[in-house]
């Protein structure tokens, strides 16, 4: 699908796979999780813009590469959305953080924002908003919507699974930012999860029902 990419990676499928299966632990899955977003974050920013400084090794005096410009943003959809944060942080310790609160109505499956913070100069940064399913897509959009209202330009999108209705529909509202998932599933059922899939991200990575 264009706009998108599936990291494919042995480590990442394998992981996956346990995941998925419904009697893994709460604390396998949030550790799984944790590792699946290393390697994601890794595709995620790859063609990130590199300058060069000057520094010293041990031997010798040399210019090398450094990343350019202001630190990126990690956008995490609470509550799962900080499965993958978690992880992507440890990658990147330096990144700024912003927190987009939604939940779905069960009867509607349309997002409700509950909570926004974020930092004051999103123009300025790449945002990676991150949030292991994309389903309905409901709140992918307005995740997005919510960003770019407040002044975000480059943005990008990380999931864990994906279904193709989402996908559809998320790069129907927002063309112009790019989505890795670790896997496109098969379907929606009635009630908007993704299917074969792994549940609810949040419940299984909390222990909550």
């Amino acid at each position: 699908m264009q706009g998108v990419t599936v990291v494919d990676h042995p480590l990442v499928q394998h992981k996956l796979t346990i995941m998925r299966d419904k009697g893994t632990s709460t604390a396998s899955f949030r550790r799984l999780l944790r590792e699946i977003s290393l390697l994601l974050c890794y595709e995620v920013t790859r063609g990130l813009a590199l300058t060069t400084r000057v520094i010293e090794t041990p031997l010798a005096t040399i210019e090398a590469p450094t990343l350019e410009g202001k630190k990126l943003v990690f956008a995490s959809v609470l509550r799962a959305g900080n499965g993958l944060l978690d992880g992507m942080l440890d990658l990147v310790p330096a990144a700024r953080v912003a927190h987009i609160g939604l939940y779905r109505d069960h009867e509607t499956l349309q997002a409700v924002e509950y909570f926004f913070k974020a930092p004051s100069d999103l123009e300025d940064r790449l945002v990676i908003v991150v949030d292991p399913m994309l389903a309905t897509a409901n709140s992918a959009v307005a995740a997005v919507d919510k960003l770019k209202e407040r002044g975000a330009t480059n943005l990008r999108y990380v999931c864990l699974l994906a279904a193709p209705e989402g996908i559809a529909r998320f790069t129907a509202a927002h063309p112009d930012v790019p989505v890795v998932t670790a896997a496109i599933d098969e379907k929606l059922n009635e009630k908007g999860y993704i299917v074969p899939g792994l549940g609810d991200a949040g419940d299984r990575m909390y222990g909550t029902k």
